[in-house]
């Protein structure tokens, strides 16, 4: 006990040990190196990020049940990615806008026109004439880790850049959108998402727009959620060309169930659960290729389908017009029925 007593003395006497003085200082440094980056990024970001006042008409009904149009307000944010004037944002946002109108951080004030409008991904394109805008640079969302500064800029309610910060907390979760389809690959952080921030970028410490802010869980604290930049690049160009994102769509109402063991032992299966056809709509892909309620669809094109969300993913705009194969079974057996997929009509 002793020696260990006098090595630590030693190392005391030599000045080793840190002292309360020298701990301040350097937490001074780090908090200060900190919050420079953080400037460093709003000031790049922060002129490309927009407020966006929507009008709607929405159908009410009076005390006398008398119909009539009332026109409500709603608030997010967006930012502009070309300097040309092309805005991204949520699609719950803008969508069903009579009027949208944009402010830009420097006060300048413009009325927007929708370009393009996705509700399965919550994104959409509207876009401004105006000059000298600045533009915000697009990074690379496949190479986030979690851990890794996010810092989340929106321009809500006219109260020019709010920013709040955090890190990603999880990669890869997946989120339903209003449409009812799942988006994949959502980024998770606990940079808070303030009302009226929806559709504003989230930015890596280089100022690099990683993620659209989409969706916060109330019941939680510090759970928000954002559109990964890589799903928003696959998706402008569909949005800016059409207006729209196409996709496949063979008109069944289904749902997911799961197949006993023996069947997937029988039929060599490699998914537990498939979907079951619940119902066809009338001169759909489904009805005229012959599917019939009770039929549980387990793969299309040779791969396996374990729900309706895997069915969703493999429907996408290059299947639409071309013949596939679905996998059936019906009853004991095991078909193999030809269908072509038709383009979505909520596209």
């Amino acid at each position: 006990m002793k020696n260990l007593q006098l090595v630590s003395n030693d190392f005391e006497n030599e000045g080793i040990q840190t002292s309360p003085t020298t701990n301040t200082t350097a937490d001074e440094q780090l908090l200060d190196a900190y919050s420079q980056a953080v400037i460093s990024v709003v000031e790049k970001v922060s002129p490309a990020v927009v407020n966006i006042d929507v009008h709607r008409q929405l159908q009410s009904r009076r005390r006398n049940n008398q119909a009539f149009m009332q026109e409500v307000r709603g608030n997010g944010s967006g930012f502009i990615f070309t300097k040309d004037g092309y805005i991204l944002t949520n699609s719950h946002v803008v969508h069903d806008a009579t009027k949208i109108e944009v402010i830009l951080s420097d006060g300048r004030n413009f009325i927007a026109e929708l370009i393009g409008d996705d509700p399965d991904t919550d994104l959409a394109v509207i876009r401004i004439d105006a000059p000298n805008l600045v533009a915000a640079k697009l990074g690379d969302s496949q190479s986030l880790r979690a851990g890794q500064l996010a810092i989340a800029i929106g321009n809500p309610y006219g109260f020019q850049t709010t920013v709040t910060t955090g890190v990603v907390s999880a990669l890869g979760r997946s989120f339903r959108s209003r449409s009812g389809r799942l988006i994949d690959n959502i980024i998770q952080t606990d940079a808070a998402l303030n009302p009226g921030n929806s559709g504003g970028p989230l930015v890596t410490s280089h100022g690099e727009v990683i993620g659209v802010n989409t969706a916060v869980i109330m019941s939680a604290q510090g759970i928000c959620f954002a559109v990964p930049i890589n799903t928003a690049k696959m998706i402008i160009g569909s949005l800016i060309r059409d207006g729209k994102v196409r996709r496949g769509y063979i008109g069944i109402g289904g749902q997911n169930v799961p197949l006993p063991r023996r069947v997937v032992l029988f039929h060599e299966l490699s998914l537990e659960s498939g979907v079951l056809v619940i119902s066809t709509e009338e001169n759909s892909p489904a009805q005229k290729a012959g599917l019939q309620e009770g039929d549980v669809i387990v793969g299309i094109n040779q791969q396996p389908i374990a729900n309706i969300d895997d069915l969703h993913k493999l429907l996408t705009h290059d299947q639409v017009g071309v013949r596939s194969q679905l996998i059936v079974l019906r009853r004991y057996q095991k078909l193999l029925v030809d269908i072509v997929p038709e383009e979505s009509p909520g596209g």
